[in-house]
């Protein structure tokens, strides 16, 4: 479940790289949200996407490189946002550190689950937005659906697929993924 912790003042990074090992949490705007352990059909569509993602970087020879969560990202240069996506692609690697990355990633994918909804549709895509990423998915298993962002146009609105659409993605000229072909099927 991600719900904030109240507290009458604000958390920082420093607090968020001193949380316990075991407990998963981002930080937004100097509050924590915690996150419940993912199912088995996220951690399914998180494995096979970013297994996709990294054999067609590797294959090409391209700078990109991918990471699954938890991977530590800080937005800005606030200390007082760091996020974890469920799959971060970085293509400059000057954002790369030993803690994660530092600055907007390329393309982030997001994997949906019931508590976080709205966390993801709502929260997540106007920080990503206002940080600068170019892509945005949000993978829904339950309506097994699929909203894309380019959050680099002006007019940023979602095109809606299905699992069985091939989905272009935008960051490269010639990859294309269709959760279905990939073996996912259901929830």
């Amino acid at each position: 479940m991600s719900q904030a912790l109240a507290r009458s003042d604000f958390y920082t990074e420093d607090d968020y790289y001193n949380l316990p090992e075991n407990v998963r949490a981002e930080l937004i705007d100097g509050q924590f949200y915690y996150m419940a352990a993912p199912s088995r059909i996220h951690q399914k569509i998180l494995n096979t996407v970013n297994n996709t993602i990294f054999n067609y970087i590797r294959s090409k020879g391209g700078s990109c490189e991918v990471y699954p969560a938890p991977f530590a990202v800080k937005l800005f240069n606030d200390r007082k946002t760091v996020v974890e996506p469920d799959i971060s692609v970085i293509c400059d690697p000057n954002k790369l550190t030993d803690q994660g990355c530092a600055g907007a990633p390329d393309w982030i994918i997001e994997i949906v689950s019931p508590s976080t909804s709205s966390h993801d549709y709502v929260r997540k895509l106007n920080l990503y937005l206002d940080a600068g990423v170019k892509e945005y998915w949000i993978v829904d298993p339950r309506n097994r659906k699929v909203l894309v962002y380019h959050l680099e146009q002006n007019d940023v609105k979602a095109d809606s697929y299905t699992f069985q659409d091939k989905i272009k993605v935008n960051i490269y000229d010639d990859l294309w993924i269709s959760l279905n072909e990939l073996g996912i099927t259901g929830t």
